[in-house]
């Protein structure tokens, strides 16, 4: 098997979820949702989740290898915030949504900056930090 023909594959699959992941990112700042709201719950970005588990596999021991792990835990901690966010709504009885604005912000901001700065090392040809 000719691997730069699976990385350059790999690569157009990486270039395609970080696309989905922006079109949510764009879908919440155009559109009436949230940019977290998009994010999480838009098609685009639940459709970029699912192929970065179908082809997390074929990255395995490639420099994309870091990209589709960054991918994943920018999906997963990010809907892992946004829950201790609703948390803590909850526990402070409702109190919290007055202050909640400002992580759930500071996470909108976050998935803003992880798109740009995967999607810039990829096309770079640089593996990230993980």
């Amino acid at each position: 098997m000719n691997t730069n023909v699976t990385t350059g594959s790999l690569y157009t699959w990486t270039q395609g979820i970080y696309l989905l992941h922006a079109f949510s990112i764009l879908t919440g700042i155009l559109g009436a949702a949230t940019v977290i709201g998009a994010f999480l719950t838009g098609w685009p970005s639940i459709i970029a989740v699912i192929l970065n588990y179908v082809k997390r596999a074929e990255a395995r021991g490639t420099w994309l290898e870091s990209h589709f792990r960054w991918q994943i835990r920018t999906f997963w901690y990010g809907l892992m915030w946004v829950c201790l966010c609703g948390l803590f709504v909850l526990l402070t009885l409702g109190l919290g949504i007055f202050v909640v604005w400002v992580p759930l912000g500071i996470v909108t901001v976050w998935f803003v900056y992880r798109v740009i700065r995967g999607w810039m090392a990829l096309t770079s040809g640089r593996p990230l930090y993980v």
